[in-house]
């Protein structure tokens, strides 16, 4: 069996993001009343997120600070007052409304701010801050759907909103911001049942296609009903031909919108359902965007592991979500039904070759906490999975506000239910976190001793994570092969996962330990080819000096074994030295 191995393009630091879902990060109202009004359940600020906040979670570890929900969308709150178009409750989901439903993409969410018509300046200065405090700022760039009501009323001079000079008799038009099914209606879910008076009926004529790909005028209640997808010059109805030649009206749109933010200091753009928006557009506007901000990462969600090659050295994306590969299969095994092999299996069939530019992660908002009853149902049981979404490549590796604390959702929230997710769609106090911002000292003051327990196991991990030399820029060698099939006394291949991290400064072994009932009485093999690699003699002994926790010092070892005893859910990590 072939190993392949993975070389660095750079020697750039690893980044490490934290997601903060800004309208609850600073949240302390703990009334948490379903379906609750803004007024009832309280919402955070821009400038809850202080410098003591984010000086915390520097010293915790993070490099990047993803704060989500910034722009203004769809919401059942009332802001007339303050000049923004009230929303109708039936194409909106959640009192607070959904953060990738977008009402104005040159605009912030006005519940972020104390003084609404000070918004924009309050999220300029929360940028300011976070560069200030060290930290990098990345903010949702949402590009395949619209809010169904779309309008921006702070839209520069000279810019025409989205649809405004549509053919609407048209299906598909190239330069047709919208698609539409002309002589028909939109017709609403009839299970849609908004929480809060309906004054009217909402009327859309012609229908415009769904965000999700449904270009038909009756969406359903599981589609994304609230939103319109965007025309990138794909005749969707028509064999999926492309008019990309002039340059399409939404392209030349989009591009103007990431100027605008990256001008006010935005690093990075995380990029909602990038693979539903075709990869010739990004290849055509992340240059662009770059010619003015040459640093500016741009980071794609995506979920075809077919289309990760092309949406990197085509569409000219930094880093690509691993969700369906690496977070799939270590979910599994957290969850006690997965095979360690399977993480061989991501690595070789779906990022193999450019897994350094792959976004590794346990939680985000579209995800199950790990802590609840639908996912782990303890926070610790996700730990040797942490450590090796950490420490697999020198890729990002990126936290959920709150999974540090072990956030566990339970009841129902609003919109999304009882689902074991902290809601994005509605006003909402998260307790467990409540305890670490303490009233926004944002010192863990309140967090109970299992809490802390979690907490310092990841500033552990983030702290050995920045510190490795072999983690942060090193190559990687998977010992499966070497390993599995009874090649090594005693090693469950099924349930025992291995590797090495290593640099010219630095050699480091992984042994992972997911069996969440047997620990094991092992060997670890190690090939002389890996050997060679590491500059390690394989005729000389070897030190194997214990990290992370693990005080063994192993010495007068020979390098291509090792015999060690390793606990139910755990992990070891050896220095291996000569």
């Amino acid at each position: 069996m072939t190993q392949l191995k993975e070389v660095p393009e750079s020697a750039t630091d690893k980044l490490v993001i934290y997601q903060i879902y800004t309208r609850l990060f600073g949240n302390t109202n703990t009334t948490n009343k379903t379906n609750g009004s803004l007024s009832e359940n309280g919402c955070g600020k821009f400038n809850d997120i202080n410098s003591k906040a984010l000086e915390a979670l520097k010293q915790f570890g993070i490099s990047h600070v993803w704060f989500t929900g910034i722009i203004e969308h769809a919401t059942m709150t009332d802001y007339t007052a303050y000049g923004i178009a009230k929303d109708n409750p039936l194409v909106v989901k959640g009192i607070a409304g959904s953060p990738y439903a977008i009402k104005d993409y040159y605009d912030v969410d006005p519940d972020l701010a104390e003084d609404v018509e000070n918004r924009m300046q309050e999220f300029e200065n929360l940028i300011e801050r976070t560069h200030k405090n060290g930290l990098k700022v990345i903010i949702d760039f949402v590009p395949n759907h619209v809010a169904r009501n779309y309008l921006s009323d702070t839209k520069p001079a000279g810019v025409a909103d989205f649809g405004f000079d549509d053919d609407k008799t048209l299906h598909f038009a190239a330069d047709n911001n919208f698609y539409y099914i002309p002589g028909q209606p939109l017709s609403i879910p009839s299970d849609v049942h908004p929480p809060v008076e309906v004054t009217e009926p909402y009327y859309e004529y012609p229908a415009k296609a769904t965000g999700n790909d449904v270009f038909w005028a009756n969406p359903g209640i599981n589609d994304w009903f609230e939103t319109v997808k965007l025309n990138y010059g794909v005749d969707y109805l028509n064999h999926r031909a492309t008019h990309f030649s002039p340059i399409p009206s939404t392209w030349l749109k989009m591009r103007e919108i990431l100027f605008f933010w990256a001008a006010k200091g935005i690093d990075g753009f995380r990029c909602d359902m990038a693979e539903m928006v075709p990869k010739e557009f990004w290849g055509w506007v992340i240059p662009e965007v770059r010619q003015r901000f040459p640093e500016v990462i741009f980071i794609a969600e995506i979920y075809n592991p077919g289309a990760y090659g092309s949406y990197i050295f085509e569409g000219k994306f930094d880093y690509l979500y691993d969700k369906v590969g690496l977070y799939d299969s270590l979910r599994r095994l957290i969850e006690g039904h997965g095979n360690a092999n399977d993480i061989t299996r991501v690595w070789q069939q779906e990022s193999g070759h450019f897994s350094n530019r792959m976004l590794r992660f346990l939680e985000n908002h579209d995800e199950h906490r790990i802590a609840s009853r639908f996912f782990a149902g303890n926070a610790s049981r996700a730990f040797p999975a942490m450590l090796v979404s950490a420490t697999l490549h020198t890729g990002p590796v990126m936290l959920y506000f709150g999974q540090e604390v072990g956030v566990n959702p339970q009841g129902q929230e609003g919109f999304s239910g009882d689902d074991g997710r902290t809601t994005i769609f509605d006003y909402w106090g998260v307790p467990e976190f409540q305890n670490w911002v303490n009233n926004h000292k944002y010192d863990g003051g309140w967090l109970s001793a299992e809490q802390k327990k979690i907490r310092q196991f990841y500033a552990n991990l983030l702290k050995f994570v920045n510190e490795s030399d072999a983690v942060k820029y090193g190559h990687f060698y998977d010992l499966q092969y070497v390993n599995s099939g009874g090649l090594s006394h005693n090693y469950n291949d099924n349930k025992i996962f291995s590797y090495l991290r290593f640099t010219d400064k630095q050699k480091i072994l992984f042994i992972c330990n997911f069996d969440l009932e047997n620990s094991y009485s092992t060997s670890v093999n190690i090939p002389q080819g890996a050997l060679e690699m590491m500059q390690i003699d394989t005729n000389s002994h070897c030190t194997f000096t214990g990290l992370f926790g693990n005080d063994q010092v192993l010495q007068n070892v020979m390098p291509y074994r090792i015999d060690v005893e390793i606990e139910k859910n755990s992990f070891l990590i050896y220095e291996m030295t000569q």
